[in-house]
């Protein structure tokens, strides 16, 4: 699978791609991730990509036209049942698991690190299958959301992880939170791991993780429990 990372700060990825999942699955060759500066699609000596906003207000707006000749150069034939282009936006779709797990059936994904005020919202409803934020607040840029969504479904390409299926067992696979995990030693400052645990009887283990985990889901978040009123 192939990213393509459009951003104006090519170099705030030197890090984060070389270290954990990521680092492997790209070193094992499953996973490539390509930066791109925006500021080559621009002809002006001072390579400018944002402009005043109409209408007046705080701030700059990205412009369009260094973003859509950049997508048109990186995917100048492009097949949009294998191929996304994604805006990251505070304004977006909340990225969640399910998303994650849609872009990793797919063979490329451009992801536009967003900036300034915002992007001129014809990049968003011409040029993009999807625009995704990671959480409920605004980040300086789109870079750091970038980083997030290449690490979440990196991990879900078939022999990045060793063991494939606790991608099935984590939290938001199945729709509510992981349960609680304990490891040595059985008691620690008082606190004893759960007896059940201990017991090595594996469909005991199974029922108490599953009802630990609606508890833990109820206490953290009940919004994705059935009935709620902001569950899905």
């Amino acid at each position: 699978m192939i990213f393509h990372i459009v951003t104006i700060f090519p170099e705030f990825f030197a890090g984060p791609f070389q270290y954990g999942v990521v680092g492997k699955a790209i070193e094992a060759g499953l996973l490539t991730v390509r930066i791109h500066n925006l500021r080559d699609w621009t002809f002006d000596r001072h390579k400018t990509v944002d402009d005043r906003p109409f209408g007046g207000g705080e701030g700059m707006v990205m412009k369009p036209e260094p973003l859509f000749l950049a997508v048109e150069s990186i995917l100048p034939e492009r097949d949009r049942e294998k191929q996304a282009v994604v805006l990251m936006s505070a304004s977006g779709r909340l990225f969640e698991q399910a998303q994650a797990r849609c872009l990793s059936q797919l063979s490329e994904v451009v992801l536009i690190c967003g900036r300034y005020e915002g992007v001129d919202e014809r990049v968003a409803t011409l040029l993009c299958d999807a625009e995704l934020s990671i959480g409920d607040y605004v980040l300086s840029g789109g870079e750091l959301a970038a980083a997030v969504v290449v690490d979440s479904v990196a991990r879900l390409l078939p022999g990045v992880l060793g063991n494939e299926a606790s991608t099935v067992q984590e939290s938001f696979s199945a729709g509510i939170l992981d349960c609680p995990h304990w490891t040595r030693p059985a008691e620690f400052r008082g606190v004893k791991v759960p007896e059940v645990l201990l017991n090595g009887h594996h469909e005991q283990i199974r029922k108490w993780r599953h009802a630990a985990a609606l508890e833990k889901t109820a206490r953290m978040r009940p919004d994705l429990l059935p009935g709620e009123p902001s569950a899905k």
